[in-house]
C-alpha cells in the first residue's frame, strides 16, 4: 500500500519534557492504523502533530519531518486551517456545538465558503450517510446535537470531519467513552470508511486495534518499539517488550 504520511526522526518537546523520541514511520493509505501502548507513552501527542493540534500547546517544540502526500506540513507556507480541512479529528468525548445537527454538520462546509442551501443540503446527507446517522436523523435534523445519544453524537462529530471532505481522519480513543453497542458501530463505521479515507487511531482497547487495524504501532516512553502488520504484531512480535504488553505484564 502506498504512503500518504511519511514521519522522519520525529523529536517532540514541550518545554523541556521530550515526548516524542526519534519517531520515523509510514502510514498507508486508505488503510486502518492503530497506535496502542500505556498511558503517557506518546501515542496521542504523534497524532496530534499530524494536524498540528500541538500548536496550541505554548512551548512546543518539533524536530524532525512530516511529509502527509509528499508536502512538508511543518513548512513555513502551509496553512494550518487548510491542513486541518485534509487531515480531520475525532476526538475521545463526543464534543457537538450546542447547534442543531444540521448546523454541525453544515459548519465546516460554511466556514470554508459554501452557502447555497441545496449543497449544503447534499452534503449533510451524504456527510450523515457516511457516519451511519442519516436514518436516525433524517426527520429531526433541526433538533439541537446535544439531544443525541453519546454514541450517536460522535457519529454526528465524525459526520461534521467528513463533511469538509478530508482526506485523513484522525480517532483518538474514539470510542472509549461509548458503550458496547455504540463502540461497535464505530468499529463498523470506521471498517466502511477506509475504503475512501485513511483513518489512523489511538485506542488503549488492544481488542479493537486486533479487530479493526491493518497496521498496529506499539508506542513506549515516547518511542515507536515495533510497527508491523497488526496479525503479525499481535501473533508474533518482534520486541519482547510488545509481547509483554499485550501480554498484560505491564500498561
Amino acid at each position: 500500500m502506498q504512503a500518504i504520511i511519511e514521519i522522519e526522526k520525529l523529536n517532540l518537546f514541550y518545554g523541556a519534557f521530550q515526548a516524542l523520541k526519534n519517531v520515523s514511520m509510514e502510514v498507508p493509505e486508505r488503510a486502518i492504523t492503530a497506535f496502542i501502548g500505556p498511558s503517557g507513552c506518546g501515542k496521542s501527542t504523534l497524532l496530534r502533530t499530524l494536524n498540528r493540534m500541538n500548536d496550541m500547546i505554548q512551548g512546543t517544540r518539533i524536530e524532525g519531518k512530516i511529509e502527509i502526500g509528499g508536502a512538508d506540513i511543518y513548512s513555513n507556507d502551509v496553512h494550518v486551517e487548510t491542513l486541518r480541512k485534509k487531515v480531520g479529528m475525532v476526538f475521545q468525548q463526543p464534543n457537538p456545538f450546542p447547534k442543531s445537527i444540521y448546523d454541525n454538520v453544515a459548519y465546516g462546509p460554511r466556514l470554508h465558503g459554501i452557502r447555497k442551501k441545496q449543497e449544503l443540503d447534499e452534503i449533510v446527507e451524504s456527510s450523515l450517510r457516511s457516519a451511519a446517522l442519516w436514518d436516525e436523523v433524517k426527520d429531526y435534523l433541526k433538533r439541537s446535537a446535544l439531544s443525541l445519544s453519546g454514541g450517536q453524537q460522535q457519529r454526528m462529530c465524525i459526520a461534521r470531519a467528513l463533511a469538509v471532505g478530508p482526506d485523513i481522519l484522525l480517532m483518538d480513543e474514539a470510542t472509549s467513552a461509548l458503550d458496547p453497542i455504540s463502540t461497535l458501530k464505530i468499529e463498523e463505521l470506521a471498517q466502511e470508511l477506509k475504503d475512501k479515507y485513511t483513518i489512523v487511531m489511538v485506542t488503549h482497547n488492544m481488542h479493537q486495534a486486533a479487530r479493526v487495524s491493518h497496521q498496529t504501532v506499539f508506542f513506549l516512553n515516547g518511542e515507536v518499539v515495533e510497527y508491523s502488520d497488526t496479525e503479525k504484531l499481535f501473533s508474533d512480535p518482534s520486541d519482547q517488550r510488545t509481547e509483554d504488553y499485550i501480554s498484560g505484564r505491564f500498561g
